[in-house]
């Protein structure tokens, strides 16, 4: 039966979003304990972030000129690591919404295709049955001519 496998495509990317939340802790602390993650993947998005971050809320406050200074490793660090999970997380949700319509997509190609193929074969029947039709109709009319050219039965 068809109906099984919906809730089962469904229940797998579920499933494989809520895996996709330890997965990011894992990551993010093995980013806060490792000196590569640190310096190349979280520091320069980390101070990336609070650069702009700080410099909206300045404007937003009226003070155009101010320097920002940047954060401390420490607090680089765990803002690199949290952006980093979530980072991790909106890509594996935005890959199970891409997988969801791409299936979704197909499902519905399929529908119309099936359709599709339904209506000609309809119009391959209807044709079919309109020459059966004409044909009978000419027969129809070949033997009402063949009556009306015998002789009427005469009474006595």
């Amino acid at each position: 039966m068809v109906v099984g496998a919906f809730p089962i495509a469904k229940l797998l990317y579920l499933g494989v979003r809520q895996m996709s939340k330890p997965l990011a802790n894992r990551i993010k602390a093995g980013a806060r304990r490792s000196e590569f993650f640190k310096t190349y993947i979280c520091l320069p998005p980390a101070q990336f972030y609070h650069w702009i971050e700080m410099r909206t809320k300045m404007r937003i406050m009226g003070f155009k000129g101010a320097s920002i200074k940047p954060l401390n490793e420490e607090a680089a660090a765990e803002l690199g690591a949290e952006l980093l999970g979530e980072a991790i997380i909106f890509f594996v949700g935005g890959g199970c919404m891409v997988l969801e319509y791409s299936r979704q997509a197909a499902n519905s190609r399929r529908k119309e295709e099936e359709l599709n193929a339904t209506i000609v074969s309809l119009q391959t029947q209807i044709a079919e049955l309109s020459l059966s039709t004409e044909t009978l109709d000419a027969q129809l009319r070949e033997v009402n001519r063949l009556l009306h050219s015998l002789p009427a039965p005469s009474s006595k």
